[in-house]
Formats: C-alpha cells, structure tokens, sequence
C-alpha cells in the first residue's frame, strides 16, 4: 500500500454522490475501453443514474470532501469499480477492491478481453479467470473471473 493511501475514506454512496460517481465512471470508462465508440458510454448514462445504480450496493471513496472513486456491488458481482482518471496509480483502485472484498465472501466479476491492464490489475490481487462470454451490449468479448478466499 502506498503512504497516502489512508487519505482515502471509503463511504457508503449518498443520492447527491450520483454526479461526481457519473462523471468519475464516464470519464475512466471512456479512458480504458478505447475499443469501444465512446458514444455508447454516452448513452448508457441515463441507465447508469436511473437502473443501475439505484440497483446496486455502492461505495465512494473521498478525500479533502471530493469524490475520487467508487464501486458497486450487486449480490456477490463487482458491477463497477472505478477511479478518476487523473487520481490512477495511487493505490485507490487497490483500496476499493479490498474494501469489496471485506463485504461479501467471495467476488466475481466481468471484464473486457481487450482490457489487459484491468484483468492484470485483478489477477495480481487473487482473481481467476472462470470463462469467456461475450458482451450483451457490445458484443465484445469478455472475461468471467472470480475471487475466493483461500
């Protein structure tokens, strides 16, 4: 872990995070899928605010008041997990993953195929690859993998 990573506080998602989460999960979606037109992105942001989110247990990570990251859990899936991009490479997207993996007794999750550094960033902190499937949206393929503590 890195020294300034407990800058971090990791809090359960309140109705006015829904702005800075959106924004947060746009901008780092459209950063890591460059595979994907970023219109799509675009449009799904309605379904984001109005299903998914709403639908999802979700948890935002701040600091100095802001927030700079978050996840979502539905039942035992890691639905999202997300930083800004400016804020990468800090140990935040560790922290979240760890603070998810505190939650539930094991984790599974979907991730693009093209998206190696994702499924690198998940195999080096205990993730297995389950499968293949393709995407219900974009027809890209994609990753099952799965957590379980040993």
């Amino acid at each position: 872990m890195h020294a300034h990573s407990h800058h971090y506080r990791i809090r359960a998602f309140q109705a006015d995070d829904m702005e800075a989460v959106l924004a947060i999960w746009l901008a780092a979606s459209i950063q890591a899928h460059d595979f994907i037109e970023p219109d799509f992105w675009h449009a799904q942001r309605d379904a984001m605010r109005e299903r998914y989110l709403p639908a999802s247990e979700t948890y935002v990570a701040e600091t100095s008041g802001q927030v700079v990251g978050f996840y979502s859990l539905y039942e035992n899936t890691l639905a999202a997990i997300f930083v800004q991009p400016e804020g990468q490479g800090r140990g935040l997207g560790s922290a979240l993953l760890e603070d998810a993996k505190r939650r539930r007794a094991w984790l599974e999750l979907t991730v693009y195929a093209q998206n190696t550094p994702s499924i690198r960033f998940y195999e080096a902190r205990g993730f297995v690859r389950m499968g293949e499937q393709q995407d219900e949206h974009t027809g890209a393929p994609e990753l099952l993998m799965r957590f379980s503590p040993s």
